[in-house]
């Protein structure tokens, strides 16, 4: 017991007399949670430049650019009497969309042979994307019922009547969990996890695999304890401590920033502490297999890195090769956000998250045993090299 205390002091002490490694683990959590919520604070795009050619120039015309610029999706930043070139026109002035009103409109609505508004939208950013089209087509479906509406009127019908008649049925779209659409809900919380998953990790890296390349691991672990379960406990137990902190500034944060704020806190610490201790095991797991710092957090970097974008967060991973779904099942970092992606904005229960409850213990165990015999195999390298230099 008495060596279990001293190790423990002198693993807080090399991570606290560690300047770059005290300044990655708690400041870089603080810069890029701001960083972050900076970018996407807003929540939604707004005011997308929009451009109209308009070949008409009729009050109809004009009534469609006023629609269009009520809408606070977008907003038209130049009206054309031509274009010949819609592309070279979306690139020259970064327009989202070109709307292209065509010649005789209005004379073609008010004799019913239905015109076609040509509407051009710049699909290389999918997202702004998205939101110019839902904009224009919400803008000109507006337009549109009116006109068929008034249409309908002047032939003599009843106001109550036009209406049915247009509108034959209802739709009601009920918009649950995130309701307003906002981003910076969506997509900060899981980049924090991001965030929390890479300082672990690289805390991790430089653990074992550091004081094995300074020839500090024999003289300073395993000349007091031959227990590999020991020496795994003392890596890891610092970080679990030290990452207390960075959930409360984390937690912090959503507060400061209006973010979405768990309903159940206690579930999202049982699930933060599993993630954390999966994290700094499969840490534990490459700094004992690879004897070098430097290569360790390569390695390390390398396999998180990608780990949002293949952790089935934004992208489905059953639309995903095999080989990367394999490679997102072994990262921490995907249970968690799905897990917590249904507890913070779904407010599921622990048992609706259990399959990725399991995914974590799973992973928890596999690399317990992995760092437990490559920590074991580590210690008889040590005592070796030990008794050669005695």
């Amino acid at each position: 017991m008495k060596n279990l205390i001293i190790l423990l002091k002198r693993e807080f002490k090399m991570f606290f007399t560690n300047t770059t490694l005290l300044m990655t683990f708690f400041l870089a959590p603080v810069i890029y949670a701001v960083m972050l919520a900076s970018v996407y604070k807003s929540g939604k795009t707004t005011e997308l430049p929009v451009v109209v050619v308009d070949r008409d120039n009729s009050p109809m015309s004009t009534q469609v650019i006023e629609m269009l610029n009520d809408n606070e999706g977008i907003e038209v930043i130049k009206v054309l009497a031509e274009s010949n070139d819609v592309q070279s026109e979306m690139i020259e002035r970064q327009a989202t969309a070109v709307v292209v009103i065509p010649d005789r409109f209005e004379a073609d609505v008010l004799t019913a042979k239905h015109p076609e508004l040509m509407i051009y939208v710049n699909t290389v950013n999918m997202l702004t994307a998205n939101f110019a089209s839902k904009s224009v087509q919400t803008s000109l479906g507006t337009l549109s019922a009116g006109i068929e509406i008034k249409g309908l009127q002047k032939r003599g019908m009843p106001g109550y009547s036009a209406v049915d008649k247009y509108e034959p049925f209802k739709q009601n779209y009920v918009r649950v969990f995130n309701e307003t659409g906002n981003y910076f809900s969506f997509m900060w919380p899981p980049m924090m996890a991001v965030v929390l998953q890479q300082v672990i990790l690289l805390a991790m890296a430089v653990s074992i695999a550091y004081e094995v390349e300074k020839n500090t691991f024999g003289i300073g672990i395993v000349k007091k304890t031959k227990s590999a379960l020991v020496t795994v406990f003392v890596k890891v137990f610092p970080l679990w401590v030290l990452s207390i902190p960075v959930i409360l500034i984390f937690y912090g944060f959503h507060h400061f920033f209006n973010a979405p704020i768990p309903a159940h806190p206690m579930n999202f610490i049982g699930i933060s502490a599993l993630f954390i201790v999966s994290a700094t095991l499969l840490g534990t797991v490459i700094s004992a297999l690879i004897p070098n710092a430097l290569k360790a957090t390569q390695i390390l970097m390398l396999m998180s890195a990608p780990g949002f974008i293949i952790g089935g967060y934004t992208w489905p991973t059953f639309a995903m090769a095999k080989p990367i779904q394999l490679l997102a099942d072994i990262l921490p970092l995907t249970p968690f956000v799905n897990a917590f992606k249904l507890l913070l904005m779904e407010g599921a229960s622990v048992h609706q998250v259990q399959p990725y409850l399991l995914q974590l213990a799973l992973q928890i165990a596999c690399y317990s045993v992995l760092s437990l015999l490559l920590v074991k195999w580590r210690i008889k390298k040590e005592e070796k090299a030990l008794l050669v230099k005695n």
